[in-house]
């Protein structure tokens, strides 16, 4: 589902003969023959990937399609990797991997934390509520290497080293728990671990913090003193925290914090992730991974899958699929033979596309449904045109908050585009499912009737009350727009399961800076990229003013940057957000440079002189 600037629509169905011969034009009746019997071909060894760009009841089918008609849980999205790490991490604690607040409870807390996020220019929906939360009192606290947009409203910004945000938070934690102001009542009624995670933090003082993370320490003090005094407080994150390897961890230690104040299950206060992207969050829910049913429900869970089983008719496997990672190896090493890519581009989004495409071309079967004729598209053996998702279809979408919104068909699909459910649908009737959906209404209905979190969601309600956060598991009510109130209850029972302290350690960089390699590197994509790494021609290198003037480089330049482990060209940008001895690079993939969080060094090219 790439933009119609990069490639061109496809408007109808193109099958290729042979492996060796081009795409040509075919009538749906015999793409959609080819596609399912070269998919009913391979049914032991298929996987499937998803787009964030695509319908809520657009996943629901596609990881159906999975695991009722191919008998397997194979299914990812290729945007997942961005929210993943937040999911997993308020999993861990909560149970549950949705934000646990809703975005209207910002203009009514007392302190926001930002931690690696420019909210200003990358959620400008999200932070319209910040900033009139600020108007009206709220103090906001930006954690950011760099110095961004969002930093500009901020009361203090905390422009920390990369990779360090655990130590800066167990010394905030530390600093709550000497300075007495741990919430004790929630702590010991609702969460486990407190003291594990006391003797975690305890090494964690002030001065060491400032050492390690370059934040001074008066800076770390007054925030986790306004945080933990706040009545109502807020910490949110971006990709500055889950694009980390240990991304999870990073989420944990942010948790902690809320935990060990209590600031958590009320309204006004709350954790939200701001790392998803389009629909990622509705792909998650319904179900497109590779280990979790519709619902966020758990595959391993016994009485779960006997739901599913019952309402599908077809046996829900056990165990946990292949993940997108996993995914990709089985193409290189054959054991995963055919692949249905349902609005994805990995050709174009993976940061290796060259690798990408490689594997692509090494499957003994390759279907594509999407909008354009993408870079993956013109490997397919079948490709399929489908309706865009947001202006061409019927359907709903789920917004960081929880909120699952009506998108409704506002233009006529080019040439004989499909929308994508009626594609996955005729494909399974093929292969011996006869899926009887008059629409997208009927798919989402099925959807409802299987999780709880959303059985209270029907198309009327949603347009009345123009979208419900889940969990709405009535018809007649609405919940709190919070998570976890469950854990302020004074009855065992109803409080549940609780919540547990992350214990997690710091992991520092693996190279150190020193004066052949001065400048501490981070690994980011760009507000302007298809996903994963850049995605434009070329690559290059963010520094800031200061050092631009140091290396005598101007924007636009070519310099070498080289890292203990490679070395590579690239085209220099100059931030101002950027303080000196940091830079961020956008390469096609880290291993170019090495590692994030590498030691580089920036030197000039020779100028190179033409005669003649």
């Amino acid at each position: 589902m790439t933009t119609p600037t990069a490639c061109p629509r496809l408007t109808h169905p193109l099958v290729r003969d042979a492996s060796n011969e081009p795409l040509r034009q075919a009538s749906w009746e015999e793409a959609l023959d080819r596609a399912a019997h070269g998919l009913g071909s391979n049914r032991g060894a298929f996987g499937m990937f998803s787009s964030a760009r695509a319908t809520n009841e657009t996943h629901y089918l596609a990881q159906k399609f999975a695991r009722e008609v191919m008998g397997t849980h194979n299914i990812d999205s290729l945007d997942r990797a961005r929210h993943a790490p937040g999911a997993a991490g308020l999993a861990a604690a909560f149970g549950s991997g949705g934000g646990t607040s809703s975005y209207e409870e910002t203009v009514h807390t007392d302190v926001i934390v930002m931690w690696g996020s420019d909210a200003r220019s990358t959620h400008p929906v999200f932070f319209r509520h910040v900033l009139k939360g600020i108007r009206g009192g709220t103090r906001l606290y930006v954690v950011d290497p760099r110095r961004t947009a969002t930093a500009a409203w901020a009361k203090s910004w905390l422009g920390l080293d990369i990779g360090t945000d655990i130590p800066l938070a167990h010394a905030m934690g530390r600093e709550i728990i000497h300075a007495g102001l741990v919430n004790h009542t929630f702590v010991e009624r609702a969460t486990s671990g407190f003291e594990d995670y006391r003797a975690l933090v305890e090494p964690w003082t002030l001065s060491l913090a400032e050492r390690v993370t370059g934040v001074p320490a008066a800076a770390i003090k007054e925030l986790a003193h306004a945080f933990a005094r706040a009545e109502r407080a807020q910490q949110c994150w971006g990709r500055g925290v889950t694009g980390h390897r240990n991304g999870t961890d990073h989420v944990r230690a942010l948790i902690n914090l809320s935990l060990l104040t209590g600031q958590v299950g009320r309204y006004g206060c709350g954790l939200q992730p701001l790392s998803g992207r389009d629909n990622v969050h509705g792909g998650n829910d319904m179900g497109a991974l590779p280990h979790r049913l519709p619902g966020f429900q758990d595959i391993l869970d016994p009485c779960a899958r006997r739901t599913f089983e019952s309402a599908w008719g077809a046996v829900v496997q056990p165990h946990h699929g292949l993940d997108l990672a996993e995914m990709s190896e089985a193409m290189e090493e054959g054991t995963l033979k055919a692949l249905h890519c349902v609005g994805a581009d990995p050709a174009r989004s993976e940061a290796d596309g060259d690798r990408a495409v490689r594997r692509l071309r090494s499957l003994d079967f390759l279907v594509v449904q999407d909008t354009h004729l993408t870079t993956t598209a013109r490997l397919a053996d079948v490709a399929l045109p489908a309706a865009a998702a947001w202006t061409e279809t019927d359907g709903t979408t789920t917004s960081g908050e929880r909120r699952v919104q009506r998108v409704r068909r506002a233009l006529t699909p080019p040439g004989e585009a499909r929308e994508h459910i009626a594609i996955i649908r005729d494909l399974a009737a093929r292969l011996g499912h006869e899926w009887k959906y008059r629409d997208s209404e009927a798919v989402w209905d099925e959807l409802r009737s299987l999780s709880p979190d959303h059985s209270g969601m029907t198309y009327a309600r949603l347009s009345e009350h123009r979208g419900l956060q889940w969990p709405c598991p009535d018809t007649d009510r609405l919940e709190p727009p919070y998570l976890h109130g469950r854990l302020w209850e004074k009855n065992p029972a109803r409080r549940g399961r609780r919540a547990p302290f992350g214990i997690v350690q710091h992991d520092p960089p693996a190279e150190r800076v020193d004066e052949r390699y001065p400048i501490r590197l981070g690994i980011a994509g760009r507000a302007d990229s298809c996903g994963g790494f850049n995605s434009r021609p070329g690559h290059g290198i963010e520094l800031s003013p200061e050092d631009a003037e140091r290396y005598e480089v101007m924007a636009g330049e070519e310099v070498r940057v080289s890292s203990r482990h490679a070395s590579v060209p690239a085209s220099v940008r100059i931030d101002t957000a950027l303080r000196s001895g940091l830079a961020f690079m956008t390469p096609r993939s880290p291993e170019e440079v090495g590692v994030d969080r590498a030691a580089v060094r920036i030197e000039k090219l020779p100028i190179t002189t033409i005669v003649g």
